[in-house]
């Protein structure tokens, strides 16, 4: 019996999580006050999430990216219907802490919105770099394909 080398199997959604969480926090740390402090660190903690995303969009199929794209917009279409309603009356209405409600429903906001936006942009990337297997015109030229006959 062949000896088979196990890989491990590791899950690229940890990578996902924490790009959520960095445009989560960064959102609420943005919206708070106008100072340049927490708009510095919103700033870094928005690249931090880009680039989380951007290690997972590598490690995954266009398949998955695109599903999880579309699942992302859908998320956050769903949660802007609560900002038609108001962050406010929505905390009212629910039982608790109005303003941790409220925060907490931004923070998702903008969660859903950078993610969603960031993996839309990894799929434009990597369908803009998928081939079609055929040569563009210019290459047919340089490797000696060209109309005109050499009799």
């Amino acid at each position: 019996m062949h000896d088979v080398i196990r890989t491990t199997i590791r899950s690229d959604r940890l990578l996902l999580v924490v790009s959520f969480a960095c445009f989560a926090v960064a959102g609420v740390a943005t919206g708070a006050v106008d100072a340049l402090a927490p708009t510095v660190v919103a700033t870094a903690l928005a690249i931090a999430g880009v680039y989380c995303v951007a290690q997972y969009a590598t490690r995954v199929t266009r398949r998955r990216l695109a599903a999880l794209a579309f699942a992302f917009w859908v998320g956050f279409l769903a949660i802007t219907s609560l900002h038609v309603v108001g962050l406010e009356t929505v905390g009212a209405a629910v039982p608790g802490n109005t303003a941790a409600i409220v925060g907490s429903l931004t923070a998702l906001t903008w969660a859903t919105l950078l993610t969603a936006c960031a993996t839309t942009v990894f799929l434009g990337f990597r369908e803009y770099g998928a081939t079609t297997g055929t040569d563009a015109p210019e290459e047919q030229v340089l490797e000696g394909d060209s109309d005109y006959s050499t009799r």
